[in-house]
């Protein structure tokens, strides 16, 4: 491998910013672009830019492209011209984008699923609902599936809930969700399965991670992209072989590179797949990177090349803790630029190791809040076990100070009682 390398980094609202950064810290050479010209602040003062990323194909050795949404196309075509690239297809990008097409993927290669309808009335959303009662998640579908406020999970068994929420949705949002899903929803244990994909292979080992996307401890609240999660390194599993091993094959064939995770929900019966994420998980690729003792520079660029990285992993757990300011998880211009543009980000102490950027961007040194959503720091903690990791986490948030943040304080805590069901189970099991 060369010593150093250059990538290139294609974003469309920042969210790779501090993947850039430790490839940065790696003493490679980086350029990023960010699409979305009220984000392009972000990282600003940590990674070198560029206004124009396609002038930049020729100089770069690896491109990274860290989103769905169409970025898949562009890194396919990319691929087609000889360049080693991290990114989807039209197809990868379609799992993620299209709920039902995923789920219909999924029972092509073998995979149970959760039944589902999908609606572009909610007249006719309703009439099912009536006829059918039962507890049901509302799954936006398209570009409305990113605003994480509009899902709703259903808590009453004749579904009289998921009726008014949509008789609400019907008034407020019919312009702007065109399509959406009722799933059943069935309950058990929440668990996604991440996995790097090679072009031709997945990469071993695979990682096994828990979200918790609530805004409030106890899991209640709005949700939100994600507060925090913790994770940790596994060898292939009955959970792996039993669902996105079966997707090998296909994702061999489109030339799939790059991340790869698919959220479950797993009980007594069986395993239930509610959606994918054909790129990275934000912010999970952070968490993983600390977990890595491979650097993440050399992983890509042998992921790339179709190599088999050989990824060496710390052993124990991560845990990754979202740290956020007003009006997060909601958009509100105002309330951004009146309590946390440009506010300050300050350490009682100097120490700033496990501490990974969002939209945050730095000004003679000085740390500040940039981008316009309010997502600012994921600090992660390490250990031998999920309390161990916990703690080291928390013990780093206590250093930081920024005006009107917040963070859940309970990270990590559902592992005590789904762990014990997922190995009475089998889940966890080697194979």
């Amino acid at each position: 491998m060369k010593k150093q390398l250059r990538f290139l980094f294609v974003s469309i609202a920042g969210l790779i910013s501090d993947i850039a950064w430790q490839i940065v810290k790696e003493g490679h050479e980086v350029k990023y672009f960010i699409e979305q010209e009220s984000e392009r602040d972000i990282a600003d003062g940590f990674v070198p830019k560029t206004d124009d990323w396609q002038k930049e194909i020729d100089w770069a050795d690896v491109i990274v492209f860290d989103d769905v949404l169409g970025q898949g196309e562009k890194a396919a075509a990319l691929r087609k011209q000889g360049k080693l690239v991290i990114g989807g297809t039209a197809y990868t990008d379609k799992l993620e984008d299209d709920r039902s097409f995923g789920q219909e993927e999924l029972k092509k290669a073998g995979v149970s699923i959760i039944p589902y309808q999908d609606f572009t009335s909610f007249d006719d959303a309703i009439a099912f609902v009536q006829d059918n009662p039962s507890r049901y998640v509302f799954k936006p579908s398209g570009e409305a599936q990113n605003v994480k406020r509009l899902l709703f999970v259903g808590e009453e068994d004749d579904g009289q809930d998921i009726i008014r929420v949509m008789e609400a949705y019907k008034r407020a949002f019919s312009d702007e969700i065109k399509q959406f899903q009722l799933q059943r929803r069935v309950t058990g244990v929440e668990v996604a399965i991440t996995a790097f994909f090679n072009g031709k292979e997945f990469i071993y080992p695979i990682n096994i991670n828990f979200e918790h996307k609530k805004l409030f401890p106890g899991n209640i609240g709005p949700s939100t992209g994600e507060m925090g999660t913790s994770v940790f390194w596994s060898p292939p599993n009955k959970l792996f072989n039993a669902t996105l091993k079966k997707l090998e094959p296909k994702l061999a064939e489109e030339g799939y590179v790059g991340s790869i995770d698919l959220n479950c929900i797993v009980n007594a019966n069986g395993i239930y797949p509610l959606e994918f994420t054909a790129r990275f998980g934000y912010p999970a690729i952070m968490i993983q990177q600390e977990g890595m003792v491979t650097p993440i520079g050399q992983f890509f660029y042998d992921l790339a090349l179709g190599n088999n990285p050989k990824l060496k992993v710390k052993s124990g757990f991560q845990v990754g803790v979202r740290i956020v300011v007003p009006p997060f998880p909601f958009d509100d211009k105002e309330t951004f630029e009146a309590y946390s543009k440009n506010a300050a980000i300050v350490f009682k102490k100097p120490v700033r190791e496990e501490i990974h950027i969002e939209d945050v961007k730095q000004v003679n040194g000085q740390w500040l809040i940039a981008g316009t959503s309010g997502v600012v720091l994921v600090v992660v903690g390490l250990g031998a076990t999920m309390k161990q990791a916990q703690a080291s986490a928390y013990g780093k948030i206590k250093n930081i100070v920024i005006p009107n943040m917040y963070y859940r304080t309970d990270i990590g805590d559902r592992w005590y009682e789904d762990s014990d069901r997922l190995h009475n189970w089998g889940y966890l099991r080697e194979v």
